[in-house]
């Protein structure tokens, strides 16, 4: 027996109970039917003139319906006569390189066959201006070359700064579209300034861009579409500033404010840009945001398929598993600290042999008196927190929540051979 087993031998792992969080379901069931109607609000698609090249810019974010969002914007811009092509909006994701960047879009469901147009995807750039602080702006080449860009984006909170712009289509206009170089101007400063720098940039290309209209969508709790609003270039900031406080009284989150031990099945770039998202977890890589529950201990089991190895968010955890870090494709995940100037999430949590130990390590590291005690939430990942798991230290509080429904009996976490957790 290994000197961490011989530690963690004794540490109880508590009884579970299943239970449903309830929020707010509104969301928008015909999502064609309604962005087709916002495109012919003026300011939209009319601008588009025939046999105009139209760049329609996509993300690489957890957006939901992004496929049929885009397909719509894309039909709609030939109906006008228009010619669209798709470029990879992401900043740095995709290990910063142009096929990586493509692949990420084809996961999304966003290709060339199932869009009707063509994917132009390029790291190269090209500097358009520079802000009052010395930071360059920088644009994709190609779209720069585009006659009309049109940008595809969700709005919420930012996971690492607070301010009236956060994520959405400002951010996607000077990060996304800056491509690494951009989003690398952007970070040089650091997040205490990100507040400052985005919405400044963001006018700089909107000003010197043939940049019509953005399509921006807020999500309920359960990541669906809830909200679609076509935002006109001279409207967009003033809007997304609402759009952001819709999202933000929308954000799904664990119902406890204090949490012994969390425990997170998979975390990913495909659920957040850190992997999972601190506005849920509580846990963030800067000191410049805020919010969330109080929670002791953390612990990240895995990666999703669709995150290609890049574990960025690892490092804001306590623990892991050998199995997300043989999984973890470094450089890609590097990238991401290295642009953004904040490496804490890149780092490898300290890493237990499978899921067992890892959440026993977090429960013996918790800072209780006693582990039979023990308030643990385990959740699939930081988007899906309709049905999570919790101990039954926390059974009581839950009955007492009005927006939560006990769904199950208290049962044990149930392990295989190998110490890793069944489905």
């Amino acid at each position: 027996m290994s000197i961490l087993q011989e530690l963690l031998k004794d540490i109880p792992v508590p009884q579970m109970v299943r239970i449903r969080q309830k929020f707010d379901r509104t969301a928008v069931t015909e999502i064609r039917e309604v962005l087709e109607e916002e495109l012919r609000k003026p300011g939209a698609v009319d601008r588009i003139q025939p046999g105009q090249r139209v760049a329609v810019a996509v993300g690489s974010r957890g957006v939901a319906n992004i496929g049929l969002l885009t397909r719509t914007t894309i039909d709609a811009i030939k109906e006008r006569g228009g010619e669209p092509f798709i470029v990879p909006c992401m900043g740095s994701h995709g290990g910063a390189t142009a096929e990586g960047q493509k692949n990420i879009l084809h996961h999304l469901g966003v290709t060339e066959e199932a869009m009707g147009a063509p994917i132009l995807s390029s790291m190269e750039v090209v500097k358009i201006d520079s802000l009052p602080n010395g930071l360059p702006v920088y644009v994709d080449k190609i779209a720069s070359e585009a006659d009309a860009i049109v940008v595809i984006n969700r709005v919420k909170p930012h996971t690492a700064f607070r301010g009236p712009i956060e994520s959405g289509i400002m951010k996607m206009i000077a990060i996304g579209l800056g491509k690494q170089k951009g989003a690398e101007a952007c970070h040089q400063l650091g997040f205490k300034y990100m507040a400052e720098n985005v919405p400044q940039m963001a006018r700089i290309m909107i000003d010197k861009l043939p940049i019509l209209f953005g399509v921006a969508v807020v999500e309920n709790a359960y990541d669906e579409t809830c909200l679609i609003e076509v935002l006109p270039a001279s409207d967009i900031e003033e809007r997304e500033v609402e759009l952001l406080k819709e999202a933000k009284s929308r954000l799904p989150q664990i119902l406890f404010g204090q949490v012994d031990v969390l425990v997170i099945d998979y975390i990913g770039k495909n659920i957040s840009g850190d992997g999972m998202d601190p506005n849920v977890t509580g846990r963030y890589p800067t000191p410049y945001a805020h919010g969330g529950p109080d929670v002791s201990k953390m612990v990240v089991l895995d990666l999703t398929e669709e995150t290609n190895g890049n574990a960025n968010g690892v490092g804001t955890a306590d623990f892991t598993t050998q199995r997300l870090v043989d999984k973890t494709d470094l450089p890609g995940t590097y990238a991401n600290g290295l642009t953004s100037t904040v490496c804490a999430p890149t780092k490898l949590a300290t890493t237990l042999e499978n899921q067992l130990y890892a959440i026993k390590a977090a429960v013996k590291t918790c800072n209780i008196l006693d582990y039979t005690k023990c308030r643990l939430v385990r959740i699939q990942d930081t988007l899906h927190l309709g049905e999570i798991e919790i101990s039954v230290n926390l059974l009581e509080e839950a009955r007492q929540h009005p927006d939560i429904e006990i769904l199950t009996e208290p049962y044990d976490l149930a392990f295989d051979s190998e110490g890793n957790l069944f489905g």
